[in-house]
């Protein structure tokens, strides 16, 4: 099983890469595992052409996120992490995630949306400095998995699970009780 992670936080070291490490340390050794860290990513803004619909690629010159709009495709699982910022995903991803629309979901002749991904695992992964439970009353994080899921429901995509770590900035540290869910989750692929 070959298993796509998806870093959407500029912290190659931060807290929604350290959660990603855990969910990777519980993923048997029997499956390949590959990271990208988004916001190395040369990718030019989607330009709503819609050619991508009929054409199943994106028509712009061919750029990082054609590559890794392939690796999505190809891959067997997929987690992915990002910060919550305005109660979204961070702005990487989501251009990473416009840019391939035709990876994530087919349109019939008729119009209709069916999914590219069906039954693949998925894990998502978010942090935000709004401390618990405000980061859920005021939809922080509950906009990032929102806006996250969104795509991966679209896809066709299984959740496994989500992870998230909340009141970074007074309480910086990632609780034993989060690291171990997600090393859990990381078991479930």
């Amino acid at each position: 099983m070959r298993i796509l992670v998806l870093n959407g936080s500029p912290h190659k070291n931060g807290t929604v890469a350290t959660l990603l490490k855990s969910i990777v340390d519980g993923i048997s050794n029997r499956h390949e595992v590959e990271w990208i860290n988004v916001y190395d990513l040369k990718i030019k803004p989607c330009i709503a052409c819609m050619k991508c619909r009929q054409d199943k690629e994106c028509i712009l010159p061919q750029d990082d996120g054609h590559i890794v709009g392939r690796k999505i495709r190809d891959a067997d699982g997929l987690i992915v992490g990002t910060p919550t910022h305005w109660g979204n995903m961070s702005g990487p991803l989501k251009l990473l995630f416009d840019r391939n629309v035709p990876v994530f979901m087919g349109e019939k002749p008729n119009g209709m949306p069916y999914p590219r991904q069906t039954g693949k695992p998925a894990v998502i992964v978010t942090a935000c400095t709004t401390p618990w439970p405000f980061n859920f009353i005021a939809a922080e994080s509950r906009g990032a998995i929102r806006a996250v899921n969104e795509v991966l429901h679209y896809g066709g995509y299984r959740l496994v699970g989500k992870v998230v770590k909340s009141g970074t900035k007074n309480r910086p540290v990632i609780s034993n009780r989060i690291l171990n869910k997600a090393k859990i989750l990381g078991n479930r692929f």
